[in-house]
């Protein structure tokens, strides 16, 4: 499979940047094919400018500005996100990512006189998150209602790519983590990529 990897973190020897390369590593092994965005590393503009939101339901201009990471999108079999979950939601640059890539048109259709919305990214047939938050598990799940993978999996995939499978591995604790901890949680990722 050909696998979009999106990457979102500023900083390179981040905990975060291990799970990416442990995902890499174990997808690589698979044979897969990675398309790796590190969206810091290439300087992603996560702003979606005015005249963008103008044109935003005119097919084709609406991306004029961000082609080859629609190119990319397209592409791809298979999507993996690797992100840290800050203040409950994912880093700006990836939201600004979804905002400006995932566009009526490439995402998604509106029909015409209204209706529902209809997936448009049916080359997607597995979705996998990698994410950690701050928070312990039982915050995140029962008082948080877990709002990124909400997000990601009742609102993105539901709505653009339904039919995808998807894997969500969250390291839960980040601000408790031990060095255990975060073994356990990159072997995690190499066993489930393996079979991704």
């Amino acid at each position: 499979m050909r696998i979009h990897l999106v990457h979102a973190h500023p900083v390179p020897e981040s905990f975060n940047a291990a799970c990416r390369d442990a995902a890499v590593a174990a997808l690589e092994r698979a044979g897969h094919e990675i398309d790796l965005l590190d969206l810091y590393a290439e300087g992603f503009e996560p702003v979606l400018s005015a005249e963008e939101r103008r044109v935003y339901h005119d097919i084709g201009p609406n991306v004029a500005t961000v082609e080859d990471y629609v190119v990319r999108l397209r592409a791809c079999d298979a999507l993996v996100l690797v992100f840290p979950t800050w203040w409950y939601g994912m880093p700006a640059i990836l939201k600004g990512w979804f905002d400006r890539v995932w566009a009526p048109g490439v995402s998604f259709t509106l029909p015409e006189g209204g209706g529902p919305i209809r997936p448009a990214l049916t080359n997607i047939r597995k979705l996998g998150v990698v994410t950690s938050t701050g928070a312990p598990k039982w915050f995140t799940r029962l008082y948080m209602r877990e709002p990124v993978k909400r997000v990601v999996l009742r609102g993105l995939k539901t709505l653009c790519a339904p039919k995808a499978d998807h894997v969500w591995l969250c390291h839960y604790g980040m601000d408790a983590s031990t060095d255990d901890s975060r073994k356990a949680f990159l072997t995690e990722i190499k066993d489930r990529f393996a079979r991704f």
